[in-house]
């Protein structure tokens, strides 16, 4: 039905509702003339007031066949409203006012507004209900339980009986972590037990399909229903993360498939920011390696700050290209400046900030794929080394006050040839932070997922090849975060950084590589060993089967932020930018001595693991027990 059909329908039930509540409060329809002049009176007024109050609440412009609580809330609200008002009418303004020289009955007045309320819902709660009768899931239906009987579930089943035929779902019933829940219901549907009862109601309710409805479930969470859904043969969706619901990106229905990231949640880590907004706000920002995974996902972020500008640099022209195309897209007020340029060209960067003159500069450019740059050392020299010292000199030559350089868990105690370089990168940064008084710092933060040729899309395409998944060794493991997590940790490093500190993630426990694979496995709906298997290839060199965030020598402080974690290592060496400068110039002249360029590393970063990196990875020291993996907090 159509509002104005509501209007008309409010209208004919209305207008006779006081002349029928004075026939039944006297019995008769032989009123005396002052009755009648009363009753015609305070009708005058009532119909008028009661679809006023209607129009203003919104009840003409609601879709009743999807109404929800809102809608409820509108109609008790309207009916409340015209109720005090019209009572007010009756008893009181229609005899003041000398339209009629007597009120109405009291008991009149309160039945009239008791059915006057249950006439306009009545229609309207009809609708409702012949609309759900029409969503019935179809024969070919699926069961379906929902894990989380709280707000979000409920939103989850009303948007599958609201679009039955489109999710073809047929919901039986809740289970919850909650056992206080148990045997209560929720849309009419139980809740049938806690989550360790989940292998036991798939099988004896014939249960298809598990939608988890928690937003900002942990990862043991989702592990327990996958080992539940796994064992039945049954299958999973999830609802979206709070995050994305929270910025209106998606929808709670928008339901998709388990990911390996949803298996590794953590607590929601979040942002103060306010804080970063100072930094971005009516401000130039520019993000080197902005088209990678971290630069990307900065631009972004930082875009939802308002900047002034945003300085979009990389090297890769078809990178660029897509982001500012999605940043186009997405932030249509956004002034943004495309920079193709390599970080290598000193001059050709000096341009770029003295044309732009940026307020802020996140350094996300770099060379990051440890066997690679084992084979080609001076790429990560000039890169990573020789991109980082120019950037840092561009921004002092341009007065930058923030300066946020993208640094790896690989730079601790580096055994190869990419983390060595990251750390001389880190020193050039702290150097400059304490000799110029800059808030100029690095952060740390373990591997990302879904980056580009990270482990995870490597091992999803060995398993769309039919196998076998490659894992160099049983025991690697590797703390993990999503993108967002860890552009939300650079974020608020650079609010939090006062200049030359180090700050990191407290990433929790780190993963064994093979169980990310086997997780991988099972969401895709195989089984290791019948469809697809795990083979170990060995420790590449430059490799350590275990990654530090900080050195055991390194005081950790916590910060403002619970999941951010900061040192204020020793003073530089005074004459580390003269030994720095020396790395450059050999780089520069001599570009193919590799055994000088490690030999020059070490001279730089003493823990450089030489002989070990590149002949025995194994006899690294690799206690993820120890004070290694396990800073001290003071």
């Amino acid at each position: 039905m159509r509002n104005r059909f509501f209007l008309l329908l409010d209208v004919a039930l209305l207008a006779p509702l006081p002349f029928l509540v004075v026939a039944l409060r006297f019995e008769t329809l032989a009123w005396s003339p002052d009755t009648i002049r009363a009753v015609v009176a305070y009708a005058a007024f009532a119909l008028p007031i009661r679809i006023g109050a209607a129009y203003a609440t919104g009840l003409y412009r609601a879709m009743w066949k999807h109404a929800s609580l809102a809608e409820l809330e509108r109609l008790v609200f309207a009916g409340g409203i015209s109720g005090i008002l019209t009572f007010f009418v009756g008893a009181f303004l229609i005899r003041a006012s000398g339209l009629s020289p007597v009120r109405m009955p009291l008991s009149s007045l309160v039945w009239d507004a008791l059915l006057a309320a249950n006439l306009i819902i009545a229609p309207r709660l009809a609708v409702r209900l012949l609309n759900r009768s029409r969503s019935h899931p179809s024969r070919n239906s699926k069961r379906a339980l929902i894990a989380g009987a709280g707000e979000v579930g409920q939103s989850i089943l009303r948007a599958l009986r609201t679009h039955g035929s489109h999710f073809q779902f047929e919901v039986i019933g809740f289970v919850d972590d909650d056992a206080t829940k148990v045997r209560q219901t929720l849309g009419g549907l139980p809740v049938l037990g806690t989550i360790n009862d989940l292998g036991r109601l798939i099988r004896d309710n014939a249960i298809d399909e598990v939608i988890i409805a928690v937003p900002s479930a942990k990862g043991s969470l989702v592990r327990r229903i996958m080992a539940a859904t796994t064992e039945t043969g049954a299958k999973m969706q999830i609802v979206p993360g709070m995050s994305d619901l929270i910025s209106g990106r998606v929808k709670v229905e928008q339901l998709r498939q388990v990911e390996i990231e949803d298996l590794l949640r953590r607590e929601p880590i979040t942002t103060d920011l306010e804080k970063v907004r100072t930094l971005a706000a009516r401000h130039v920002v520019l993000v080197s390696g902005a088209g990678g995974s971290i630069g990307s996902e900065l631009c972004r972020q930082i875009a939802v700050l308002e900047p002034s500008l945003l300085v979009v640099l990389d090297h890769s022209e078809n990178q660029v290209f897509e982001i500012q195309g999605e940043l186009r897209r997405s932030f249509p007020k956004l002034r943004i400046a495309s920079v193709i340029a390599d970080i290598r060209d000193a001059q050709r960067l000096r341009g770029v900030f003295q044309q732009h003159q940026p307020h802020a500069v996140f350094h996300a450019a770099a060379h990051k794929h440890v066997p690679l740059m084992e084979e080609n050392i001076v790429e990560a020299v000039t890169n990573n080394v020789i991109g980082t010292r120019n950037m840092v000199d561009s921004a002092i030559d341009a007065d930058v006050h923030h300066f946020i350089f993208i640094s790896t868990d690989k730079a601790v105690r580096p055994t190869s040839i990419m983390g060595a370089t990251k750390r001389v990168a880190e020193q050039i940064v702290r150097h400059v932070a304490e000799s110029e008084g800059r808030n100029y710092v690095s952060v740390r933060f373990g591997n990302v997922l879904g980056s580009s040729g990270s482990v995870i899309p490597t091992f999803l395409r060995q398993i769309r090849a039919g196998g076998p998944i490659t894992v160099t060794h049983p025991e690697m493991r590797r703390y993990f975060m999503t993108i967002p997590e860890a552009v939300q940790l650079v974020l608020q490093a650079a609010a939090l950084g006062k200049g030359g500190e180090l700050f990191a993630l407290d990433m929790g426990e780190a993963v064994k590589i093979v169980d990310l694979a086997r997780d991988l496995i099972r969401l895709s709906g195989l089984e290791e060993g019948a469809d697809v298997d795990i083979s170990y290839t060995g420790i590449r060199p430059g490799e350590k089967l275990y990654e530090e965030v900080f050195f055991g020598h390194e005081d950790v402080h916590p910060t403002e932020h619970p999941k951010v974690l900061r040192t204020k290592v020793e003073p530089a060496d005074p004459v580390l930018l003269d030994r720095i400068d020396f790395l450059i110039k050999s780089v520069l002249s001599e570009p193919n001595q590799d055994d000088n360029l490690r030999t020059l590393l070490h001279t730089l970063v003493p823990d450089f693991e030489l002989e070990d990196a590149r002949t025995n990875p194994k006899t690294r020291r690799s206690d993820p027990t120890g004070d290694l993996a396990k800073p001290k907090v003071v």
